[in-house]
């Protein structure tokens, strides 16, 4: 299992076990809290659970993990790293299942049920991932993919209507 240093206790959090986890390179809310974490003692990685975490602001979170119940427990893990198994978690399903080869169609507004093109790659760029999108025109286009323009999912006819901005695309 390769594991992947995801995060640091910067510091503990209340009296009840709370740490502020500074992380790298990945959102905190990407953070499976179905998988574990690990934090090295005398060397070998021990797992731990994540019961509740809440983001607080860009790359931090505080994190209540499970056997960690006392300012005196969190006050131990200050200064550790935070692995994971991140391969694992990146491949997770996140609801959408692979969306290349699924047909775009702009919702809402003027371009309403218009065949935007076919998706041909999902970019994950921090905080702004992007359907790449070849048009009925023949270009290739980024369309913003966020949960808030998302107008209809068909699986069954593989079909996505999302909320497109104007003058993205020339339909």
């Amino acid at each position: 299992m390769p594991l992947q240093q995801i995060a640091k206790v910067l510091k503990s959090n209340g009296t009840d076990g709370g740490l502020l986890l500074g992380f790298r390179d990945i959102d905190p809310n990407e953070i499976s809290l179905e998988e574990p974490v690990f934090i090295a003692f005398d060397g070998l990685p021990v797992p731990f659970f994540i019961s509740s975490l809440t983001a607080r602001g860009a790359g931090r979170a505080v994190v209540h993990l499970n056997d960690v119940n006392t300012l005196e427990d969190a006050e131990e893990l200050v200064g550790q790293a935070v692995w994971a198994d991140w391969e694992e978690m990146e491949e997770e399903d996140d609801g959408f299942g692979d969306l290349v080869g699924w047909t775009l169609y702009a919702g809402n507004g003027a371009q309403d049920g218009v065949k935007a093109g076919h998706i041909t790659d999902l970019i994950d760029i921090p905080a702004n991932p992007c359907l790449e999108v070849e048009t009925e025109n023949g270009t290739s286009v980024l369309v913003p993919f966020h949960e808030e323009l998302i107008v209809s999912v068909d699986p069954d006819r593989r079909m996505l209507t999302l909320e497109i901005p104007d003058g993205l695309l020339d339909l």
